[in-house]
């Protein structure tokens, strides 16, 4: 959340490197802050993640995009975009199914976990 945080605090931040879009890069950035929150919800063991911490990961990460959004009212050469926060939900939303889907892939013994 600092490293979100930090980067919109950039005023004029300009384009993303290696040609990433706006777009992609939010929900690039959401993805990896919802799957770190069900990771911390689950205590460390993405096994033990349920749908009720992949909710609210989702959710956590979602309103934190629109807080985000809101700081960068405040700062010069920024604006808040509401298809942002639609793109941190959608990379909210796959990253924190895919921290299910591989929780769920090592309680079914599809990934072994000692290798």
């Amino acid at each position: 959340m600092a490293i979100i945080f930090a980067a919109s605090s950039i005023q004029n931040l300009g384009k993303l490197p290696g040609g990433i879009s706006d777009k992609s890069g939010h929900s690039i950035g959401y993805a990896l802050l919802a799957f770190l929150l069900l990771r911390a919800f689950a205590r460390g063991r993405l096994r033990d993640a349920t749908w009720p911490w992949v909710m609210i990961a989702i959710v956590v990460a979602t309103l934190y995009g629109v807080s985000d959004e809101f700081h960068q009212l405040f700062v010069p050469g920024r604006s808040a975009d509401r298809y942002d926060v639609l793109a941190d939900c959608a990379g909210a939303t796959f990253g924190a199914a895919l921290g299910w889907l591989a929780g769920a892939a090592r309680r079914w013994g599809i990934l072994d976990s000692s290798s």
